[in-house]
């Protein structure tokens, strides 16, 4: 299958199959969103991000604003 949008079909539940991805990793940080993105917890993902977009300079608010009106177009 070397075609990528047809492996994106299979893929029934996008977000468990990324929770999964993110699991098989050994990395404490995944671990740690895995557990709250498992929990519900968006604050907290919320406040990794925005540290992260700190961390490179970046502005979490204008950057998610511009992600989103890229899916109102």
């Amino acid at each position: 299958m070397n075609n990528p949008f047809e492996m994106l079909k299979m893929i029934k539940n996008p977000k468990q199959f990324a929770i999964n991805l993110i699991q098989k990793n050994n990395n404490p940080i995944f671990k740690n969103l895995t557990e709250m993105a498992s929990k519900g917890d968006t604050d907290g993902l919320q406040n990794f991000a925005r540290n992260i977009f700190k961390e490179h300079g970046a502005d979490f608010d204008k950057e998610f604003s511009d992600f989103m009106s890229a899916f109102k177009n």
